[in-house]
Formats: C-alpha cells, structure tokens, sequence
C-alpha cells in the first residue's frame, strides 16, 4: 500500500509538493500539494492523457482557452497535446490527484503546441 504516510516527496516549483503513490510507463499517480498562490508552468503533454481530482481546496485549470474552477471532490481531464496550467489561487492549500496515462515521464512540453 502506498499514501502520503509511506512515500518520500519530491518539492516542485514554487513550495508544491508531490507524492509519487504509482508510477509505471502506462499509468502514473501522484498526490499533489499547492500552497495558496502557487501555480505549475503552462504546458502540454504529447502523449499523456490526465485526470486532475481535488482532495482538499480548490484550483483552476485552464484548458482549451476556459478556467474551471474545481473544487472539493471534483476532477477534470486534460486530453494529450492540449496546454493546460493549474493554479491555486484560494487562501488554502490545495491537495489533489494527478492521473495519467500514459506516465508524463519525459513527456511535458513548454511552448507552442
């Protein structure tokens, strides 16, 4: 079994945090962190497909030029080739999953899609 309790994190951009909790060439799940105003960097995945599901607080992810607001126990999919960038811009942390499939290992993109 495998949780927040019993994997070492990895700190990402600016204070997030991530728990890898699977993490295999066809599917990877990670636990997210983002303390109020954090945000990822715009990007793309080319072959990935991904799920995002808030735990706690909310975010905002942008996709096909919209904002979704997504709060406590709701998700949304980032089909692949598609730039996206979530945000915390709530005064609470926000803790969420992170699907994909297949894993986004060596398959995020910065620029033009």
């Amino acid at each position: 079994m495998r949780s927040k309790a019993n994997v070492v994190p990895r700190d990402w951009g600016e204070d997030c945090r991530t728990w890898e909790l699977l993490s295999r060439g066809d599917l990877a799940v990670f636990h997210e962190l983002m303390p109020p105003g954090t945000a990822e960097k715009e990007h793309y995945h080319v072959r990935a497909r991904q799920f995002f599901f808030v735990l706690e607080g909310e975010l905002l992810l942008e996709l096909l030029g919209t904002t979704h607001r997504l709060r406590r126990y709701e998700g949304l999919e980032v089909p692949p080739g598609e730039r996206h960038i979530v945000r915390n811009v709530s005064d609470r942390p926000a803790e969420f999953l992170a699907i994909a499939h297949p894993s986004t290992l060596n398959d995020r993109h910065i620029g033009a899609t």
